[in-house]
């Protein structure tokens, strides 16, 4: 490929990523994104917790909900390694994708749950761009068996157009009680190429920007509530760490940190 040529490809993709960034920012603006605002909100400010779970590249947004600076102090990750860190599966287990195996099995769900801080009253924000994998419909269908609220990220045009893999039959937008369109095309990728390859995946990018908008809309919430948004310091300024450690203690046992 000439310099010019990648460029192009380069100014396609930014245009490509600005456009659904442009989309998502506007459904902010005009209350698109209330409603799992809302669900957030008012679990935080009733003492419970987000549950954050990903499994793949979607991992990436339960990273961005939950334990990093700017973000909400009252988020907990919940990761298909955790089966191996804190239940009874060998790190073999994991194999050498990290657990694609894994987030396709429907019955690695139960152990998962039992050995995840989960109380009352929280509520389950989950990412996957194609939304039938088994262990992403099984936690939604879980969750929602036990009385709490799901939130998904989704690619609506991507899961429209697969089979899903959970015996249930069901995807992950069909279970959760609000949708957010992560405005990924069907496969991820966004540019097609000489020869048939597609780049430019682009979910990650959108993703983590929902994650942002869901965490700065709860944050407003709450500061037009007249509550102290609990939100975590830069560990890398002064008093960040003691800052970060005095709410952590709130939430002592409810929230995970380190994996």
């Amino acid at each position: 490929m000439t310099q010019s040529a990648v460029a192009h490809a380069v100014s396609d993709f930014a245009n490509e990523v600005n456009q659904r960034l442009g989309r998502l920012a506007t459904l902010a603006a005009d209350g698109g994104l209330d409603a799992p605002i809302g669900l957030m909100t008012t679990a935080i400010e009733a003492g419970a917790v987000i549950q954050a779970f990903g499994t793949g590249h979607s991992e990436a947004f339960a990273m961005e909900i939950a334990g990093r600076a700017g973000g909400l102090i009252p988020t907990n990750k919940i990761a298909l390694r955790d089966l191996v860190l804190h239940g009874g599966l060998p790190v073999e287990a994991l194999g050498g994708g990290g657990g694609s195996s894994l987030e396709r099995n429907p019955e690695i769900v139960a152990e998962l749950w039992e050995i995840s801080p989960i109380h009352p009253g929280d509520v389950f924000v989950i990412a996957s761009n194609s939304g039938v994998n088994g262990s992403v419909v099984g936690i939604a269908l879980l969750a929602k068996e036990k009385g709490h609220n799901v939130i998904a990220v989704t690619s609506l045009q991507h899961t429209a157009q697969v089979q899903p893999k959970h015996p249930s039959g069901l995807r992950l937008s069909e279970i959760a009680d609000v949708v957010i369109d992560n405005l990924a095309p069907y496969g991820d990728a966004t540019l097609a190429l000489p020869g048939g390859v597609a780049v430019g995946s682009i979910s990650s990018i959108t993703s983590a920007f929902i994650a942002q908008l869901l965490t700065i809309g709860v944050v407003e919430r709450m500061n037009g509530d007249g509550q102290v948004p609990p939100v975590y310091l830069s560990a890398n300024v002064p008093g960040g760490d003691e800052h970060n450690h005095a709410l952590e203690k709130k939430y002592q046992g409810r929230i995970r940190r380190g994996t």
